[in-house]
Formats: structure tokens, sequence, C-alpha cells
């Protein structure tokens, strides 16, 4: 009888801990900083080549008017 009340309680702290520490917890980052960003997801990296081409675009034509 002693055994087995044993094999339940290691067996619940086993889960307890794998339940606590698990890689896979549902809606729980498993890091606090953000995945990255693709260059041509990121809006901020997008407007900033819009700007330089066309930036790019008013320089060529006042040079060659």
């Amino acid at each position: 009888m002693l055994y087995l009340l044993a094999a339940i309680g290691a067996a619940t702290v086993a889960f307890l801990l794998w339940r606590a520490l698990g890689a896979d917890r549902i809606g729980v980052s498993s890091s606090s900083r953000q995945a990255p960003v693709a260059p041509d997801d990121d809006p901020e990296f997008l407007r900033r080549i819009s700007e330089q081409q066309r930036r790019q675009r008013n320089t060529d034509e006042d040079g060659t008017n």
C-alpha cells in the first residue's frame, strides 16, 4: 500500500512540474521578445524605402532639367 501511495505522489509531482515548466503551455509565450519581422512585412521598413525612392526620383528629375 505504501508503494502505491508513493507512486501516485510521484506521478502527481511529475505531472505538476510538467504543467508548470512545459514549453508548450497554451497562451503563454516562451520569450518576452517579439518574433523577427521580415522586411517586406515591416511597415516602417516599407515606408522608409518608399521615401528613399521618392527622394531619389525627385533628385533625378531635378538633375535632368
